[in-house]
């Protein structure tokens, strides 16, 4: 997203727009400014807790590993986010919209936004991946897996991330966007089809794979958490973040006809991206607290309940051997979900 041709061209190219119309677009276009400060404050204070608990006070896993990365990046997100829209509303209404080293911070600005935004979008295919593999080969998984492949995944994914996003950044300038150079262009492919043909096709796999899952053993315990997490965050990813995604390149190419167009979505997509960082931490404490039934929900037993992971696995290993040893047995273990629902009320 390239933030200083947004904030140095479209924000102070004022003759683009009727003089009628001019104090109305300020004030829609600083009331969505606000509007996306409020939603980061918010997505802040959330992802903060998760990582407090899920890094200091709750024992970690191999899955609690990638959720922690991705608070890391869901708060550098939100973090560079609610700064750029105080940058874009000093813009619109402010004594002095334009200041010294505005255009560095700004790229400095989008160098983050960028790394985070990628990063987090690596971390939740990688989870999501990784828990399809425990459901599809679960003995292989269990005996295989290595211990440390969940912070060697981190590690290198935020150096994907911030490759990405410094390639992006650094190649394609807001001149060279403009101009639609061929480094650019190419650039501008690359990450479009990072996020579209990679990404996106391995999120819907799992997500599909773990609603398999999720059907086939529902009938005999509550459905494991981590899945029903992993399929509303990716779910709600989708919905938010990739079609913004088809826009900006379409935008590339100029098939937006104006500058209002480009303006409007360039706020709708900050917002979208925001809500989806926001949403994650308030998902992981709405299913931690599913099927329980006391009334103390305090924050740690809700995201010690959501994350529990071993439990999970071995009951996908017990499974996956009675299916072998019995392919064509159709009965049910009635006292799975009672035994599930009590080790909640215990918890």
């Amino acid at each position: 997203m390239v933030f200083n041709d947004t904030n140095t061209t479209y924000f102070n190219e004022t003759n683009y727009f009727d003089e009628h119309h001019v104090p109305d677009i300020v004030i829609h276009y600083t009331i969505a400014a606000a509007v996306a400060m409020g939603i980061c404050l918010f997505g802040i204070v959330g992802n903060i807790i998760v990582f407090w608990y899920l890094f200091f006070r709750i024992q970690r896993n191999k899955y609690t590993v990638y959720i922690v990365n991705l608070a890391v990046a869901d708060l550098l997100l939100l973090t560079f986010s609610a700064v750029l829209m105080m940058v874009n509303i000093n813009t619109l209404v402010g004594s002095t919209p334009e200041f010294e080293g505005t255009v560095g911070f700004l790229t400095f600005l989008e160098i983050m936004y960028d790394l985070s935004q990628y990063s987090g979008m690596y971390f939740l295919t990688a989870i999501s991946m990784e828990r399809c593999m425990s459901v599809l080969f679960p003995l292989w998984y269990h005996n295989h897996r290595p211990k440390k492949l969940s912070t060697i995944m981190c590690i290198c994914l935020w150096i994907l991330g911030c490759t990405e996003s410094l390639i992006e950044n650094l190649i394609c300038p807001s001149e060279d966007f403009r101009n639609q150079t061929q480094a650019c262009t190419g650039v501008e492919i690359m990450t479009f089809a990072l996020s579209i043909f990679i990404c996106l096709p391995l999120m819907i796999l799992s997500s599909v794979t773990l609603l398999i899952a999720i059907k086939r053993t529902f009938r005999n315990r509550y459905p494991p958490r981590l899945y029903i997490i992993i399929i509303a965050a990716i779910f709600i990813f989708i919905l938010s973040v990739i079609p913004f995604n088809f826009l900006w390149f379409l935008m590339y190419f100029r098939r937006l006809p104006s500058i209002q167009d480009t303006l409007s979505l360039y706020f709708a997509s900050i917002i979208s991206v925001a809500l989806s960082s926001t949403a994650n931490p308030y998902i992981y404490f709405i299913v931690g607290r599913l099927w329980k039934q006391k009334s103390n929900h305090s924050i740690h037993d809700a995201l010690h309940r959501a994350f529990k992971a071993e439990e999970d696995e071995k009951e996908d290993i017990k499974i996956s051997e009675e299916e072998k040893t019995s392919p064509n047995s159709g009965e049910t273990n009635s006292t799975s979900c009672n035994s599930d629902q009590t080790h909640d009320n215990n918890t």
